[in-house]
């Protein structure tokens, strides 16, 4: 069996001794002051169970998203998505498994060649360090018969494909297998020369049965979701005609939680906004907008969030998941790894929006274990707009004027990732 997987050694080996040394040790840092993320050194460490070795990325701050591929039993793959990455002074490894570690200059991050020990064979699989910046790879002791089926369907990356002719120069990370090749990673969208920022997903909160919250003088949560969901729709519409909008719901229906994100699913989503209005009747002062992403709720607010979202499921006529555990969330990480990190920036920037543009007290940007970010296989936001609870912001929220101006927040920040994600993409457009 390993003798049919040669070459894919024997390519990486060749290509290697090609490259001049620039590309496989250094990025020079740019004069300009922008962020950098630094990688200063590559570990590698047995794993306290005995079964396989952990590779460590040493990170200064988490890439925007990676991939990793492993062609051959003996060959991994990995590719760090990063504005710039500082390689200088870079520390490979020099232990079991590991036989050598090579690194590639691009213009999207650094790729990586790891290189094992002959007659090796482990399985790998790759997550973000939950407590720092690194990113992990797994290695679990496998076997010749199981590796097979593992990279049988998998094709190598050729980083010399990628590099632009000239040492040191930048290149795109884009497949030269044409249009309709597999995409490189569904951790990180799809990166193809083609590909387009062009469907986003808006979800109304609640509907139908489900009122959701009831706030002052009555209100319910539901119509108010629909109204600015069908707002920033129009805002998409009218300003970006090349985005496609796909609602959950269009009118007052009910929507179970893991519909909504197989409707994202099947609409091919690259972005999931699901709008919501909060509350705390314990203290009707309490005001502000919160935005939230997957992940382990951090504070006894966002817990309290995440529960009240969460307990739709009971309406559900299903068996439905009304909480996530520690290990639901690890393994969404590891097949959405990307999705976790483009989410986190997104809110970033719709938190801005909220709080410069809709000059609204904003209460920051939040993790929490919610169901139906949960089943949406992309980016995914949360948006509490205000505390419906509140007399003042109850009424704003009601408002034509007060939902026009957090719709436009919420287009804003779509716009902009947009365009940012487009840029990166290298993608241009004839107007």
């Amino acid at each position: 069996m390993r003798g049919t997987r040669r070459p894919v050694r024997a390519v990486a080996w060749f290509l290697t001794s090609l490259l001049p040394a620039i590309l496989l040790m250094v990025v020079v840092p740019s004069s300009e002051s922008v962020a950098q993320t630094s990688l200063d050194r590559i570990s590698v460490v047995e794993r306290g169970d005995g079964k396989g070795h952990v590779i460590r990325y040493h990170l200064s701050q988490r890439p925007d998203s990676f991939l990793v591929r492993q062609p051959a039993d003996d060959l991994i793959q990995l590719m760090l998505f990063a504005d710039r990455i500082d390689t200088t002074g870079l520390r490979y490894p020099s232990a079991e498994p590991v036989e050598r570690v090579v690194g590639y200059r691009l213009e999207q991050g650094y790729g990586f060649d790891i290189l094992l020990k002959q007659e090796s064979h482990f399985t790998v699989q790759s997550y973000p360090d939950q407590n720092r910046n690194d990113l992990l790879l797994a290695l679990t002791h496998s076997t010749p018969e199981a590796m097979s089926g593992v990279y049988s369907e998998t094709e190598p990356l050729i980083w010399s494909d990628l590099l632009s002719g000239s040492p040191g120069g930048e290149v795109s990370v884009v497949s030269g297998a044409g249009p309709d090749a597999a995409p490189l990673d569904d951790d990180y969208a799809v990166i193809r020369g083609n590909m387009t920022f062009d469907t986003v997903v808006i979800d109304a909160g609640h509907g139908g049965k489900d009122p959701g919250t009831i706030g002052h003088g009555g209100i319910q949560e539901k119509h108010i979701t629909l109204s600015v969901a069908k707002k920033v729709g129009n805002y998409i519409k009218e300003n970006l005609p090349d985005v496609n909008v796909v609602y959950t719901r269009d009118d007052d229906t009910f929507v179970e939680l893991q519909e909504r994100g197989r409707l994202a699913n099947q609409a091919r989503g690259d972005l999931f906004v699901s709008i919501h209005a909060n509350a705390f009747p314990q203290n009707p002062n309490v005001r502000g907008s919160e935005i939230y992403f997957l992940g382990l709720a951090r504070s006894r607010s966002a817990l309290e969030v995440m529960k009240r979202e969460n307990s739709v499921v009971r309406l559900e006529s299903g068996n439905g998941l009304d909480e996530l555990t520690e290990e639901d969330l690890l393994i969404y990480e590891l097949a959405n790894a990307g999705n976790i990190s483009i989410s986190e920036r997104i809110a970033g920037k719709m938190e801005y929006q909220f709080r410069e543009r809709a000059r609204r007290h904003s209460r920051g940007v939040k993790q929490a274990q919610f169901v139906v970010l949960y089943h949406a296989s992309m980016p995914a936001l949360l948006v509490e707009l205000g505390f419906v609870t509140n007399p003042d912001e109850a009424r704003y929220l009601s408002s034509d004027e007060g939902q026009n101006i957090v719709a436009s927040a919420i287009y804003r920040a779509i716009k902009e990732y947009k365009q940012n994600y487009e840029r990166s993409m290298n993608i241009t457009r004839s107007e």
